[in-house]
Formats: C-alpha cells, structure tokens, sequence
C-alpha cells in the first residue's frame, strides 16, 4: 500500500479511536437504539436487525473464534481476509486482539490470571468489565504468532473500525435512518451481550459432561443464541474441533453453515472431534470401540491434541 495512503489510514484510525473509540462510545452505543423513537420503526428494520444479528453472529463463531482463535479448518488467504472483515463488522475489536486473547482464556481458564473468569472476578468483570481494563488493551501479538504474519490481516486488525462503520454506511443506505438505529445499531448491541454470555454465564449455567479442570458448562439456551457457542463445556474439553455441538440434538448452527461452505469448497478439512474425546464421559463405549478414555487436566489444557502450526491456510 502506498505510503501516502497508509499515513491517512493511520490518521482516520487515531481520529475514530478519539472520537468513537473507548469506554464512553461504547456505553453510549447502547443508547443509540433510541433515537428510532423519532423515526418510526418499520419492518424492513426489524429484518434487518435479525439478519445483522445472525450474519454477523456466524462470523464471530466460525471467524473469530473456530477459526482464528482454534484453526478448527482451513481457509485460503482470500476467504481468511473475509471472514476476519465480516467478523469485525460486529465492533469486537480486531481479529489478532480478540482471537489471541481468546487463546489465553482456554490456557489459563478460571485460574486468576483469565481475563474473564466468572469464577474468580465475577459478573460482571467475565462479562464486559475486562474489556474496560487498561491490561488486555493491548493486542497480545506474541500469543497469535500465526495469523500476524499476514500484512493484510495484520491491517484489517489494525484499522478495526473499517467493517463496522462500512455495514453502518450500507445499513443506512438500504433502511435510512431507522435502518440505522435498528437494523445496525442495535443489532450490534444484542450481538455484545450474547456473545458476553460464553464468557460469563456458561461457566455458571448448564450442564458439565467433561471433567475440563475449570467450570465449563453446556447451555442449550445458550448455544441456540450463539448459533452452537453454548456447548461450552464440550468445547474446552476438546478445543480444536469445528462442531461444538457433538450429539446429534446438539443443536450447532454455525457448524451446519461450515459444512455447506465445505461442499462449496470456501471452507476445507473441518477437524472432528476423536471419538476418545466424545465418549470420554462413558467408559464402556470407548471399551467397545477399543479405545483409551482421553481426560484433559489442568496441565494437559497447554498441549492440546493438535498444534496450531500444522493448519496454515491452503
């Protein structure tokens, strides 16, 4: 990229940080729904509201997390750009600052030094409060080594407050003004807080199948309104699968979207989960299928099954 344009790309980044950025925007944006009482409301808004909320729920599930945080598939370099773009039109921060703080949360879950522990900081420091914290404001560079060393995502990450305000701009060109305060922002708002909810409340509510070593847990509930995010406890006994959702009436909508990108050839080598993970639980399926029971302890939760390195994109 040309000098000239980099420099004011890095000016319109301080002046959004400035301006747009921050605690106080972010408080702020959960107000700004309201000014749709001025404008009306039709149903084109609350349309697109829901397929805002769904597009963009999909992408922090497959982008931000299975696949940048996880690498549970492959993605070319095309595609990876476009999932790290889509992901980041949800205003989560860049794609190297949320998937790489994400990876701490899995090597370090529910001791003191988890940046979103339920258990050891609460409510609402697991929620949101962490965010706020002038210690992960940083992006930890050195924990997403593999994605980094790409330049264009290394810019999109950088320059985070381009997809947003693109979707708010296409928002407001499709639905006007209550396109904008429905459709945009507050589908943005709800996309927060239920993304929020896996790291707070699946680590209180649910049920625990696998023994993780922290306090995992699976919410149907909740995997419903993360699109499968809520088979939390199957996910961090076996981290680098691209299903969460490991029985059959485990509902896992974004791996049912993966698997049709595989078909399409977009998406590429889907890792399941071993047998000796999902039947952990039941020793005498795994004595029928002559395999070992896998249990994860706390020691073992750093050395997962599968590197990182073995899944750069194809």
């Amino acid at each position: 990229m040309p000098k000239k344009m980099t420099k004011y790309l890095n000016q319109a980044s301080l002046w959004f940080n400035r301006w747009f950025g921050g605690e106080q925007m972010f408080i702020l944006l959960h107000f700004i729904p309201l000014f749709a009482l001025y404008t009306g409301v039709n149903a084109i808004d609350w349309l697109m509201c829901a397929i805002l909320y769904l597009l963009r729920m999909f992408f922090i599930t497959a982008g931000y997390h299975r696949y940048f945080a996880h690498r549970a598939f492959k993605l070319n370099r095309f595609w990876q750009f476009i999932f790290a773009f889509m992901a980041e039109t949800s205003g989560q921060k860049g794609v190297l600052w949320w998937s790489g703080h994400h990876r701490e949360h899995h090597r370090l879950s529910d001791t003191k030094a988890d940046p979103h522990s339920l258990k050891q900081h609460g409510f609402w420091e697991s929620h949101i409060g962490w965010i706020f914290n002038p210690k992960y404001k940083a992006v930890p560079i050195d924990k997403i080594k593999d994605f980094a060393k790409y330049p264009e995502i290394r810019f999109i990450s950088k320059h985070d407050w381009i997809p947003p305000w693109t979707l708010g701009v296409v928002s407001w060109l499709i639905g006007g003004w209550s396109g904008l305060w429905i459709g945009f922002f507050l589908s943005t708002v709800i996309t927060y807080h239920s993304t929020f909810t896996i790291n707070s409340l699946t680590h209180k509510w649910g049920k625990k199948r696998y023994e993780t070593g922290d306090d995992s847990k699976n919410h149907w509930l909740l995997a419903l309104t993360t699109l499968g995010e809520g088979w939390h406890n199957n996910h961090h006994f076996y981290q680098h699968s691209a299903r969460m959702g490991w029985f059959w009436y485990e509902i896992d909508i974004t791996y049912m979207v993966l698997k049709v990108l595989s078909w399409l050839g977009i998406v590429k080598d889907l890792r399941p989960v071993p047998k000796q993970f999902k039947y952990a639980h039941r020793p005498e399926k795994l004595a029928a299928l002559g395999l070992q029971n896998a249990s994860v302890s706390r020691v073992k939760v750093k050395k997962q099954p599968h590197s990182f390195s073995d899944l750069t994109p194809a």
